[in-house]
């Protein structure tokens, strides 16, 4: 069909109607400048949770106790205020939803350069990333299948089956983590985690356009310094079973299920 409308004296071309605006702020992360900052903000969640979580999983080398009372802490998050487990609930979502904005900005952002046939950084930054830049492809997948793995094993059971104790925290990751092949996983997983969390607390400055000299000299530091605290955190945990520095061997605090029958029958007796 022609593109253009024959008249006696000009010829004038057919206009395309205009494409459709999204509305603000959808409009915005259409955009690479948005996605950039989608995807350093949802990073910044995530790399907050990462920290926090290894922080709190270092309560196994105080004993099963403890590590016990930290998870149902977890549980009662906003204490009477709200149903028990909600505000955890909420917490995941929340962190599930930075996930998935997390991975399809990169994804939207990948799709931008290959069609400008850019960078994502210059020449220069991204030698100096070289590797890790590469990689985060591979790594944001080995992540992925980590996560579900590791949510089948250690929160919903399937991966342990009958070796699984509903709110023991202790045992269950005593249970799986001796296992060598178990351990391997997380082993592997977690070197790929860190290799991404270099490289995606080194960028995150850049995809929020902040570029100090000052700043601009910690970048590496940090991203190495963050990147490394959550490895050796992090594999501190399998290997400490594996060798069974970490066991049940003097194993003296009950389960939840038996503390909290305990607990029970206390009240009962003090109220009898």
């Amino acid at each position: 069909m022609s593109q253009t409308m024959q008249g006696p004296d000009r010829v004038k071309p057919i206009r395309k109607a205009p494409k459709h605006r999204m509305p603000f702020p959808l409009s915005l992360y259409q955009s690479a400048v948005g996605k950039k900052w989608v995807m350093a903000i949802t990073g910044i969640m995530l790399l907050g949770y990462v920290l926090v979580h290894m922080i709190g999983n270092l309560h196994m080398y105080e004993g099963p106790r403890q590590i016990n009372e930290y998870g149902e802490a977890l549980r009662d998050l906003g204490g009477h205020l709200v149903p028990r487990t909600l505000a955890l609930w909420l917490l995941r979502l929340g962190l599930a939803s930075a996930f998935v904005l997390h991975i399809h900005s990169a994804y939207g952002l990948t799709r931008i350069n290959m069609a400008a046939n850019e960078k994502y950084q210059s020449q220069r930054d991204y030698v100096a990333v070289n590797f890790a830049g590469r990689t985060m492809r591979w790594t944001g997948i080995i992540i992925l299948l980590f996560l579900i793995f590791h949510l089948a094993d250690l929160t919903w059971g399937w991966w342990l089956g009958d070796d699984y104790t509903r709110g023991d925290v202790y045992h269950n990751m005593i249970e799986s983590l001796s296992s060598a092949p178990v351990a391997a996983i997380y082993i592997v997983a977690n070197i790929a985690l860190a290799i991404h969390i270099y490289h995606g607390a080194w960028s995150m400055f850049q995809s929020l356009g902040i570029n100090n000299p000052f700043i601009n000299k910690g970048r590496r530091p940090f991203a190495a310094a963050f990147a490394t605290i959550i490895l050796v955190g992090n594999l501190s945990f399998p290997i400490a079973a594996l060798t069974g520095f970490l066991n049940e061997d003097d194993r003296t605090t009950p389960p939840p299920s038996e503390m909290h029958e305990e607990e029970g029958a206390a009240t009962t007796e003090a109220h009898g």
